[in-house]
C-alpha cells in the first residue's frame, strides 16, 4: 500500500518485480489522517510504504499502551529523498522479501523496515 506521498516510480519498480501495488488514494480521500491510513493498510493486510515518520509513533514495532492498536501493520519507512526512493527500494528488495518471509514464519508477522540514504534498518 503506497501512501499518498510515495512517487509513481516506486510503484513502477515494485510492479516490474511482480509485486502487487495498491494506492491509499484508491481507498480514502487525499489528506486522510494517519490512523485511517494505518487502519486501511492493516485491514487489507498490506505493507504500508510511506515517507511519513509519524507512523513510528502510532504503530511502533514495540507498542506502549494505546499504541498497541495496529498490531498487524507492516511498514516500510522511506527515510530517503523522494527522487532516490525507487532506486533505494530496488537495492533493498532482496532484503525486504527475505524479511517478509521471516516475519510470515513467526506468530507476530509484522515487518518494519527503514530505508534511508545511507542505511537500511529492520526491526524484528
Amino acid at each position: 500500500m503506497l501512501d499518498e506521498n510515495v512517487p509513481q516510480a516506486v510503484a513502477d519498480m515494485l510492479n516490474s518485480h511482480a509485486h502487487e501495488v495498491q494506492f491509499i488514494r484508491d481507498y480514502i480521500p487525499p489528506g486522510g489522517v494517519d490512523p485511517l491510513v494505518a487502519t486501511v493498510s492493516e485491514e487489507l493486510e498490506a505493507i504500508l510504504v510511506s515517507f511519513d515518520g509519524d507512523f513510528e509513533k502510532i504503530a511502533p514495532r514495540v507498542p506502549h499502551g494505546q499504541r498497541a492498536r495496529f498490531r498487524r501493520l507492516s511498514r516500510i519507512w522511506l527515510c530517503c529523498g523522494e527522487p532516490q526512493a525507487a532506486d533505494r527500494m530496488e537495492k533493498a528488495l532482496d532484503l525486504i522479501e527475505s524479511e517478509y518471509m521471516i516475519a510470515q514464519a513467526k506468530p507476530d508477522t509484522r515487518m518494519h523496515i527503514w530505508i534511508a540514504k545511507g542505511f537500511i534498518k529492520t526491526h524484528r
